[in-house]
C-alpha cells in the first residue's frame, strides 16, 4: 500500500469491519510494531461518492485487505459570473 491507494477493508481484514468501509491511505505506520502479516495504517474513510469524511488509524491484516477503484469523479462544469 502506498499513498493515494483506495482499498476496501472487510472483515477478511479485520473483525472492526463488519460493516465495510473504504479507505485512502495516507502512510503504513511501520514504526508502530505489530504481529506478522498485520499493519497500521493511516488514512481517510470515504463515504459513498468518494469523498473524505473521516482521518483514521487502523490495524489490519495485509492479506484482507482489497484494493479498489472508485468510479472517476463526474468533472464539474465552473460557474460563471456576471
Amino acid at each position: 500500500m502506498v499513498a493515494g491507494d483506495v482499498i476496501h477493508l472487510t472483515t477478511a481484514a479485520s473483525v472492526q469491519f463488519l460493516r465495510p468501509i473504504f479507505v485512502r491511505v495516507i502512510r503504513e505506520l511501520p514504526e508502530r510494531h505489530t504481529y506478522h502479516g498485520w499493519v497500521w495504517i493511516e488514512g481517510y474513510q470515504l463515504n459513498a461518492a468518494g469523498d473524505a469524511v473521516a482521518r483514521r488509524e487502523l490495524f489490519v491484516m495485509r492479506a484482507g485487505v482489497r484494493m479498489q477503484a472508485l468510479p472517476a469523479r463526474r468533472r464539474r462544469r465552473p460557474v460563471r459570473v456576471g
